[in-house]
């Protein structure tokens, strides 16, 4: 069924409802597990445009990314990762086409009117722009 299956994580509490399907999903289709967080912050949306440095905020992410995968590769998960920078849609989009994923999972948050527009941009351009299925896991309140 399911080869690859992109996880897009938040970095957040989120991941946490995340994971524990995705890990289930990939057990019953033998899927391979790509790992994707984007850092969004100001250093990461200009570092190749400005030749900047990286920021805490990116190097946190990647020790959580590598945290993660290792978690993972140890519960005998085939699992690698990927550190986006920038706009969190695009790169999912981005990610999911080089890698050949064949499903892209990530979390909603179930905010309500003006919080959708805000929040919710992210799977809002996802869902319109994916060329596979996209699977949505509530995030816990």
């Amino acid at each position: 069924m399911f080869k690859k299956i992109l996880v897009a994580l938040d970095h957040s509490k989120a991941d946490e409802a995340l994971l524990p399907k995705v890990k289930e999903l990939a057990r019953l289709t033998h899927a391979e597990i790509l790992l994707l967080h984007v850092s969004t912050g100001w250093a990461a949306q200009w570092q190749t445009s400005l030749n900047l440095s990286d920021s805490a905020e990116m190097a946190e992410d990647r020790e959580y990314l590598s945290r993660v995968e290792s978690e993972l590769r140890r519960e005998g998960f085939a699992v690698s990762a990927r550190h986006g920078k920038g706009k969190p849609a695009e790169e999912i989009l981005k990610a999911a086409r080089e890698e050949q994923c064949d499903l892209i999972a990530m979390t909603t948050h179930g905010h309500r009117l003006l919080s959708d527009l805000i929040y919710g941009a992210t799977i809002t351009h996802v869902r319109h722009e994916a060329e596979v299925p996209i699977f949505l896991v509530r995030a816990g309140r």
